[in-house]
């Protein structure tokens, strides 16, 4: 098997949160894919998608045995198993189990803060008064990521350690605080903050601000800033 022989197929660098995670999960550990881009909410999208059947989703993975697989955790963990040089998950075991859980977590909830912040990569604003359930989202993140810390010891950017899954998986939740100006306390921003300035963010970031015009589906009515440097 050769890493060049994985296809990967995802959408708008500027929008597509899930996409984002696909991409980390190659770039970020240092393996190779082809990439294969589409445009969502225009007619392409189905069919390009449709040559990775059956995924109904991006990201969508083709493997060097030409299976399909789509859906960001079951990439991360295909990965891994398949690279375990790359460190996708802490060699620590219990760093391993918190970093799973928060993996977990993330795949599954934080559907307010989903809904009313999409990602968008290539506009902040001043605020977007988030209602009562975009804020016991943010909550539940402080309290998941100082838990992670605690527990495993972790004094560097990350969650439990070295970059990881979970880092990945948060990845598009960092956006999300810096583009729509979220209220955290300073260790979040601090987390936020190693996100934006991480080298395949900030190389993801950079091409989507010309990868197609705007999306009108993510346009909100809301002042806007420039996006945060770091």
């Amino acid at each position: 098997m050769t890493e060049a022989a994985y296809d990967l197929c995802l959408a708008d660098r500027a929008y597509s949160s899930w996409s984002l995670r696909g991409w980390l999960l190659f770039r970020a550990f240092g393996i190779e894919t082809g990439v294969t881009m589409a445009r969502l909410y225009e007619p392409g999208f189905a069919r390009t998608l449709a040559r990775y059947a059956p995924a109904r989703t991006v990201p969508a993975l083709r493997l060097p045995e030409g299976v399909v697989i789509a859906d960001s955790l079951a990439i991360a963990e295909e990965l891994a198993s398949r690279h375990p040089e790359a460190g996708h998950w802490p060699r620590d075991p219990k760093a391993r189990a918190v970093a799973r859980h928060l993996t977990a977590e993330m795949h599954a909830g934080f559907t307010a803060l989903r809904g009313h912040c999409p990602m968008n990569l290539r506009v902040s604003y001043q605020d977007c008064a988030p209602p009562p359930e975009v804020l016991a989202d943010l909550a539940r993140l402080e309290t998941l990521w100082a838990w992670a810390r605690e527990v495993t010891g972790a004094t560097g950017p990350w969650l439990c350690g070295a970059y990881s899954v979970a880092d990945v998986f948060f990845a598009p939740v960092a956006a999300r605080i810096a583009g729509y100006n979220l209220p955290v306390g300073p260790a979040a921003q601090a987390y936020v903050a190693a996100h934006l300035a991480h080298p395949a963010f900030v190389e993801w970031r950079e091409a989507g601000l010309s990868d197609g015009p705007d999306q009108p589906f993510y346009d909100r009515p809301w002042p806007q800033r420039p996006w945060p440097m770091v």
